[in-house]
């Protein structure tokens, strides 16, 4: 499946840092990951770390499926309001999932400072409305945050505009939050796990997947094959290839980053990153290197044109809407990129075991947050595999 259009500025900006190797020879490990993304690299980082012989596979070259057109925004908060995902999936299991999602993006800062990783920044987070009917609404999610631990506050149109020229009549500020480079940290990620013995290789398509007397066998396409005892799935929004069940509707989302440009503006001296209320909603983020990425306007993903023909109009919108919150904050457009999106019913992951797939695991981060779940995802596996319990694996299971 093609999961990206038009130029991602990630990619443009880092290149292809690393070269892996194509699968030549017929392999042995523990456990075979399928997915050479962030999701997949996380999941090497911490099955490697815990001791289990892996071997990483893509058919890409590594980090250039969702992972390059990602906008990298670190958050907790998911696609559903805390105070509304209460109603969907339990008091006990939604706040959870939030606070599994905040210590995730503590994990991650912690893990980038580990590796000396430098393209990242910590950021306040600010969900805003442009209509003064969504104060309940928002008053609402400020007290669930609250009651769950996260330091937020409601902001009034006038403190909106005057810290940060933003044009809407609530917001709730949050302190917990980063942005940082996610097609990088894929491959320091991956440059760490290899130097404690993991195995990558790109540009390796499988073509067979078999459960034989106790092993899986993963048959690739010029026939070499991989054998283990576990197979972990990260490929993301490729997962119908592997589960005949939907489990996920698929969107494209659409990204537009600036000129680089000269820090005259609030928004960008505070660095925050902020998303709207609205649907079809917006959420941008300015960049380290003094530009300003946008983003949203998804549209329902129906075949590879939806991402092709719709990235010029998509992009015209957004800045529309952009300037309606910003007026005063000049918007000269350089790179724009569509890219596939998947969201679930409860804005939950799956994680773990498929039933009717036996021996695989799965680490599926779908969402707006996808890499503080793929951090989740990467723990839990890790613990299933070694057979330990993890207390919240069920929360996120294929069961719910």
């Amino acid at each position: 499946m093609e999961l990206v259009a038009g130029y991602p500025y990630w990619l443009i900006k880092t290149g292809l840092p690393y070269q892996y190797p194509k699968l030549l020879k017929n392999e042995n490990c523990q456990a075979v990951i399928i997915g050479g993304g962030i999701s997949g690299a996380l999941t090497a980082y911490h099955c490697t770390m815990a001791g289990i012989k892996c071997i990483l596979v893509d058919a890409r070259s590594i980090g250039l499926g969702s992972t390059c057109a990602s906008t990298s925004l670190l958050q907790y908060e998911l696609d559903i309001p805390l105070h509304q995902l209460k109603k969907l999936v339990g008091n006990r299991n939604a706040v959870r999932s939030y606070q599994l999602c905040g210590q995730a993006v503590d994990k991650l800062i912690a893990l980038m400072d580990q590796l000396k990783f430098g393209e990242y920044s910590k950021r306040q987070s600010l969900f805003f409305s442009l209509h003064s009917k969504e104060k309940k609404m928002l008053t609402q999610e400020c007290i669930a945050r609250k009651e769950a631990g996260f330091d937020v506050q409601l902001l009034t149109r006038e403190e909106l505009e005057t810290n940060y020229g933003l044009k809407a009549e609530y917001g709730l500020l949050s302190q917990k939050g980063a942005a940082n480079n996610a097609y990088l940290l894929t491959h320091e990620l991956l440059q760490h796990s290899i130097s404690r013995g993991l195995k990558v290789f790109d540009r390796t398509r499988l073509k067979t997947i078999d459960n034989r007397n106790n092993k899986m066998i993963l048959r690739t396409e010029n026939d070499c094959t991989l054998t283990c005892d576990s197979v972990i799935n990260s490929s993301g929004y490729e997962v119908t290839n592997f589960i005949g069940k939907k489990i996920v509707d698929l969107d494209c989302t659409y990204a537009i980053i600036s000129e680089s440009m000269t820090k005259n503006n609030e928004m960008q001296e505070n660095g925050i990153m902020m998303w709207s209320t609205d649907n079809p909603y917006m959420y941008l983020c300015p960049t380290n290197d003094s530009r300003i990425i946008i983003g949203g306007r998804d549209e329902s993903f129906v075949n590879m044109k939806t991402m092709h023909t719709y990235l010029e109009k998509k992009s015209i919108l957004l800045e529309k809407d952009f300037k309606k919150c910003f007026p005063s904050v000049s918007f000269k457009k350089e790179f724009a990129w569509s890219g596939v999106f998947g969201k679930t019913k409860d804005a939950l992951p799956y994680i773990g075991k498929y039933p009717e797939t036996s021996r695989v695991f799965y680490a599926l981060g779908f969402g707006g947050n996808g890499i503080t779940f793929s951090l989740i995802a990467a723990e839990i596996i890790a613990d299933l595999i070694l057979g330990k319990k993890n207390k919240d694996a069920e929360i996120f299971s294929f069961r719910r």
